[in-house]
C-alpha cells in the first residue's frame, strides 16, 4: 500500500510541476505558399503561438534549416494565457522549383523543442528580351534572321515564324515586305504596333504550288519599321526550305512504269587555263518506261552554270550542260558537285562530282 501511495504522490507531483511549466501551442504548424514568382521577391507567413502553461514562456532560439529562410520571433517572455508570434520569410531568388523548409523552436516550455514548416513552388524568372534578342534590326532586335522550314512536299504549304522584340523606349509600327521575285513566300503578318519591351512575331508560309522550283529554295523578306522600307542586309530576313516530290500516291503500276535515271557519279573535266571557261556535258539516260522529267539541275558553287533538258524519253539519252568559269579561282585542283533532281522515285536526287584543274 505504501508503494502504491508513493507512486501516486510522485505522479501527482509531476502533473503539478508540468502544469506550472510554460506550455507552447500553435494555431498552425505548416504553411503552403503555393506558386510564387521568383521576380516578386521574399514572401512571409506568421506562426502564432500561445502559452497555455502556468509560468512565463521564453523562446531561447528559433533556427531555420536553410539560409534562404529567415525567422524573427517574440523575444520578451510570454505570460500564461498570452500569445506571441514567429514570422518566417523565404527568399526565392535563384531558387526555382519546389521547396520545403523546417523551422525549429527551442524554449523553456514543457516540450522544449517544436517545429513548424513552410513549402511552395517558385516559378522561375522570365528572361528579359534583351538577353535573347541580340541581333539589331533597325529599332528592333531579333534572335535570328534566318528561318529553315525544312522539307516540304510539292503541293503542300508550310508555316513558320520569327520573333522580334522592341527593346527601345518608343512604340513602333512593324510590318513585312516580301521580295517580288519570291511569290511562293506568303507573308501572314499584318501591320502591328509594338510597345517597349513587347515581343512580336513575323509569320510566314511557303506555298510550293506557287513555284516550279524543287530542292533547296531561299526567299527574302524585309522588315519595315514605321513605314520606312529599306532593302539592305540589316533589314533582310531569309526563309529556307527544301521542296521534294511527293511519291506517296504512286500505285504499283506507277512504280513499274516509272523512269530510271542513269548517270556517272564522277567526271573529270581536265585542265582549264586560269580566267577561261570550259563547257562540259554530263550524259543522262532514262532506262525506265515513262519520260524522265528533270525537275532541276544546279550547282551550289557560282563558278558552275548548269543547264538541263526538261525531259528524257524512255531508252534515250540526254545531256546536262555545265559551264565552268575559272574567273576568280586560283591555280590548283577543284572538285565541285552538280545536283540533278528528277521524277525517278527510287533516286530522285543524283549528285555528280566534277573535277577539274586550273592552270
Amino acid at each position: 500500500m505504501k508503494k502504491i501511495f508513493s507512486t501516486l504522490c510522485m505522479a501527482l507531483t509531476a502533473v503539478v510541476m508540468f502544469a506550472q511549466n510554460p506550455v507552447i501551442t500553435f494555431e498552425k504548424t505548416e504553411h503552403d505558399f503555393g506558386k510564387i514568382h521568383e521576380e516578386d521577391g521574399r514572401v512571409s507567413t506568421v506562426f502564432e503561438f500561445k502559452n497555455e502553461g502556468m509560468a512565463p514562456l521564453v523562446l531561447s532560439n528559433v533556427r531555420a534549416s536553410c539560409g534562404c529562410t529567415t525567422p524573427t520571433w517574440t523575444k520578451e517572455p510570454v505570460e500564461p494565457g498570452q500569445t506571441g508570434s514567429i514570422t518566417v520569410t523565404y527568399n526565392p531568388n535563384g531558387r526555382p522549383g519546389r521547396f520545403q523548409k523546417t523551422v525549429t523552436i527551442t524554449s523553456n516550455a514543457s516540450e522544449p523543442s517544436k517545429k513548424v514548416y513552410i513549402k511552395g513552388e517558385v516559378l522561375p524568372k522570365q528572361a528579359k528580351p534583351v538577353n535573347r534578342y541580340t541581333i539589331a534590326v533597325g529599332e528592333l532586335n531579333m534572335k535570328m534572321k534566318t528561318l529553315d522550314l525544312g522539307t516540304i512536299k510539292k503541293g503542300e504549304t508550310k508555316n513558320g515564324e520569327l520573333e522580334y522584340a522592341n527593346l527601345g523606349t518608343a512604340n513602333h509600327k512593324v510590318e513585312l515586305a516580301v521580295s517580288a521575285t519570291d511569290a511562293y513566300l506568303i507573308n501572314q503578318a499584318t501591320l502591328e504596333e509594338i510597345k517597349p519591351n513587347e515581343i512580336g512575331k513575323f509569320v510566314f508560309a511557303i506555298d510550293t504550288k506557287a513555284t516550279k522550283l524543287y530542292g533547296p529554295v531561299e526567299a527574302k523578306a524585309y522588315v519595315v519599321i514605321d513605314g520606312k522600307k529599306e532593302i539592305s542586309e540589316t533589314y533582310e530576313l531569309l526563309i529556307k526550305a527544301n521542296i521534294v516530290e511527293d511519291f506517296s500516291t504512286m500505285t504499283v503500276e506507277d512504280k513499274q512504269q516509272a523512269p530510271i535515271i542513269e548517270t556517272e557519279g564522277e567526271m573529270e573535266a581536265g585542265k582549264i587555263a586560269a580566267g577561261k571557261s570550259l563547257k562540259v556535258t554530263l550524259p543522262v539516260k532514262n532506262s525506265g518506261v515513262n519520260p524522265l522529267e528533270i525537275r532541276r539541275a544546279y550547282a551550289a558553287d557560282k563558278s558552275l552554270k548548269v543547264k538541263a533538258p526538261k525531259a528524257v524519253k524512255s531508252g534515250k539519252k540526254g545531256t546536262v550542260n555545265v559551264e565552268i568559269n575559272t574567273k576568280g579561282l586560283q591555280s590548283g585542283a577543284y572538285t565541285r558537285e552538280v545536283v540533278i533532281i528528277t521524277n525517278d522515285y527510287v533516286t530522285p536526287i543524283k549528285r555528280v562530282k566534277l573535277s577539274f584543274e586550273v592552270e
